[in-house]
């Protein structure tokens, strides 16, 4: 019996390794007025997980996705990473927000947690990375100062001599991002003609857009989220003003022209250059696609950050975090946003930004 009742837990310790899993996480807005972009993620991971998974998984390991919903709140996101700390989730693919993305990474830095987000832009993330150069923190998306560049170049270029007013919802990405854009703009010789801040949430901007009408502002430069940009463009529109509306990546949702409709023709956005025209996204955006998937904004960039972790833990031979770390620090990665790697603060080396415009419902790329 004795005999009997070791090769059980011996087939039992078989069996438990054979069905092994690799615990990994994305976290972003999954409800509230940005959960687009948590849909996005979730697309993303979900995709990246089945294909890896068909394809072997990790080190002969299957990948296992929990979703975290942060809301866009630095506390909950706090709180998601303490919950994925205690699931033993070994990295996490997010957040979306900044103000999230900080605050958790701190959390994943003490727990050994490696974080690639797929979306949070402001500089901050990076440069006061934990651990510093040790640190296990990495983006593969732009960063503000990058986009501000983009964005004032072309306000000064293109809107030479017109009013331009620059406006933020006080978050660390919106003020990170509007700050950015109008101190390359100032640097580049333009004078700002306002410069405002405004509440995230509210239903109601007329009073920000009667002023703006008063002082005949020409172009709108939003630093913040797409539907409150929606709603100051459309409020714009009723009171009969003509002013152009730009922001940045956060408007790269379909919301966007439903909060807008018509109001929304013309507005301008910076973004990455279009992830889903890369060669190397062609086959996974077909696959979106024909299972009637979205393929918009940072579907690809957490498709991507998955695999830049599957690759590094796979070139460690473990998920064990200052391996992959090193993997991390030390590899070149193929991606569905082209072949990346990662400098000593954990940015990414991908192309910086472009404008792409609001037109009929839909955005394309400027050529």
């Amino acid at each position: 019996m004795k005999k009997i009742l070791l090769a059980g837990a011996a087939l039992g310790f078989a069996m438990s390794s054979a069905q092994a899993e690799i615990v990994i996480a994305t976290a972003g807005p999954m409800t509230g007025q940005y959960a687009s972009f948590g849909e996005q993620m979730k697309t993303g991971a979900e995709q990246a997980v089945a294909d890896i998974n068909a394809a072997g998984g990790v080190n002969g390991e299957m990948l296992k996705l929990e979703i975290g919903d942060d809301a866009c709140d630095p506390k909950q996101a706090v709180a998601v990473a303490n919950q994925f700390a205690g699931s033993g989730v070994v990295f996490v693919a997010g957040h979306f927000c900044s103000g999230s993305s900080i605050p958790a990474s701190a959390v994943y830095s003490d727990e050994g947690i490696i974080q690639i987000s797929p979306a949070s832009t402001n500089p901050a993330f990076t440069d006061e990375r934990p651990g510093g150069a040790d640190g296990g923190i990495y983006r593969v998306c732009g960063r503000d100062d990058q986009q501000g560049e983009t964005a004032a170049a072309y306000l000064l270029k293109n809107f030479a001599d017109k009013k331009v007013a620059f406006v933020h919802d006080k978050t660390a990405y919106g003020k990170g991002l509007a700050d950015a854009t109008m101190g390359s703009y100032e640097a580049g010789g333009g004078k700002p003609a306002m410069y405002e801040a405004y509440t995230a949430g509210e239903k109601d901007y007329s009073a920000l857009v009667s002023k703006m009408k008063q002082e005949g502002i020409d172009v709108l430069y939003v630093g913040g989220y797409h539907t409150e940009a929606g709603l100051m463009a459309r409020q714009m529109k009723e009171q009969g003003m003509s002013t152009v509306l730009v922001s940045g990546d956060a408007l790269v949702t379909d919301e966007y022209w439903a909060i807008t409709g018509d109001a929304g023709e013309g507005t301008l956005m910076t973004f990455s250059p279009d992830p889903t025209k890369q060669e190397t996204a062609a086959a996974v955006v077909k696959a979106l696609q024909d299972a009637g998937k979205t393929t918009e904004g940072y579907v690809l960039y957490t498709y991507a950050a998955i695999q830049a972790y599957a690759q590094a833990a796979a070139a460690a031979g473990s998920t064990e975090y200052d391996a992959v770390r090193k993997a991390l620090n030390d590899g070149d990665f193929k991606t569905v946003l082209g072949d990346l790697s990662f400098d000593d603060k954990g940015d990414v080396s991908l192309p910086g930004y472009v404008f792409y415009r609001w037109s009929d419902g839909k955005y394309a790329e400027i050529e």
